[in-house]
């Protein structure tokens, strides 16, 4: 009669070890991490798609191309380079430049840089040529917008130009 306690407590203990699924996920709003896309009024996906899936693979062919010119361009800005993610990446526009199934693209891109903790620092729109090779040439770049020291936390103040 004195082991009765060991059934209870091993199912305790077995309740409080196994891992239990999580739904924070769900309540995450992607818009609340970088502000300036939230209002810019464009819609997040909040489930994978093939085109979705391409697109993201697309942003990591083209990412070493958008950061040496993300770098350039807030270089007289911020003491550092601002960093860009793939999924702060909009595709605003693809053309195809020689027709139905040709293999010479324009695509434009809306470019969010952050800094530290996903610290918008601007926007900026890109259009870069891809050809066959495969060559990435930038074909246009437009600066749409500047960080702004009201944006940044006292602590990441010192970032600022």
């Amino acid at each position: 009669m004195k082991k009765s306690w060991i059934a209870p407590l091993l199912v305790a203990v077995m309740l409080f070890l196994t891992p239990q699924p999580c739904s924070a996920n769900r309540l995450i709003q992607p818009q609340s991490v970088t502000p300036s896309r939230s209002d810019s009024g464009l819609q997040l996906p909040d489930q994978d798609s093939r085109e979705l899936k391409f697109q993201d693979m697309l942003m990591l062919f083209l990412l070493p191309h958008i950061e040496k010119k993300i770098a350039d361009i807030y270089s007289p800005l911020l003491r550092e380079s601002p960093m860009v993610y793939p999924y702060f990446v909009d595709v605003t526009e693809v053309k195809r430049l020689n027709g139905f199934r040709g293999f010479d693209f324009l695509i434009t891109l809306n470019v969010y840089p952050t800094v530290g903790p996903h610290i918008s620092v601007g926007e900026d729109t890109m259009t870069f040529r891809i050809s066959p090779g495969p060559k990435v040439k930038l074909e246009s770049f437009k600066h749409l917008k500047d960080p702004k020291k009201s944006d940044f936390p006292p602590n990441y103040q010192n970032i600022l130009r």
